[in-house]
């Protein structure tokens, strides 16, 4: 594979991952409340979800592995620019695919752990003590796996890449200096959705509520710019002369 086309196949997985995960996020808007339904009574999140089936599990499988492209991407990227010799870029890649590991597992139970709670929760024979002792049950892994891991730890540590490489690629010749400044605001704003997430610990929090919806779609609009730009041909040439 010649170094154009390795450059034009990292900046596919770019595109490719961030147009993908759209597609399981906006079915799971329309047949799950998402996001709002994160922050519900736990009844009405674990009815809610058992009500959806065998389908919503399938959704929420894809949308755990669909932006499997972008840690690829990330790979690549880092042996696209490591040819510049730019420091911590090493360690600036090992965070961001770490980061996406993370988020993986943060939605992986609801495929393999919340399905079994929804299910016990929802049976008809199942008591009230038991249900009691499922809510809680149910309130620690969706703390733990969706705050603490998905959106706290997945999430930081991807906008922690993201502000970083844009550094990297602010020096860079492959890319114009907007694409790094593009990269900086949207880190700023998708960094203050964190706020909503110290809320469920602390009560009275100040909640930022729109930094995670426009954070995310920035970050995503970065990463569909980063692909454009490694698989556009006349300007990477044009750059690099």
């Amino acid at each position: 594979m010649s170094t154009k086309q390795f450059r034009q196949l990292a900046g596919l997985f770019f595109v490719l991952g961030a147009v993908l995960i759209n597609i399981p996020y906006t079915l799971l808007i329309m047949n799950f409340d998402y996001p709002d339904i994160l922050r519900a009574p736990v009844d009405q999140i674990l009815t809610h979800f058992q009500a959806g089936g065998n389908s919503l599990i399938y959704t929420w499988l894809a949308f755990a592995w669909v932006g499997l492209p972008i840690l690829f991407g990330m790979i690549m990227l880092n042996q696209i620019l490591g040819r510049e010799k730019y420091l911590f870029l090493e360690t600036t890649t090992t965070i961001g695919v770490i980061g996406g590991i993370v988020q993986i597992v943060g939605l992986l139970r609801w495929v393999f752990v919340i399905p079994v709670i929804a299910r016990l929760y929802t049976d008809p024979t199942t008591d009230a003590a038991t249900k009691e002792s499922l809510s809680a049950l149910f309130m620690v892994v969706h703390q733990y796996g969706g705050v603490v891991l998905g959106e706290h730890m997945g999430q930081f540590l991807t906008i922690l890449w993201m502000s970083m490489i844009s550094i990297i690629i602010y020096k860079s010749p492959l890319f114009a200096k907007w694409v790094a400044w593009l990269g900086w605001i949207a880190s700023v704003i998708f960094i203050l959705a964190q706020t909503e997430l110290f809320a469920t610990v602390i009560p009275g929090f100040p909640v930022i509520s729109w930094a995670g919806l426009y954070g995310s779609l920035l970050w995503l609009l970065w990463m569909i710019v980063v692909g454009i730009y490694l698989m556009s041909k006349n300007k990477v040439d044009q750059a690099v002369t």
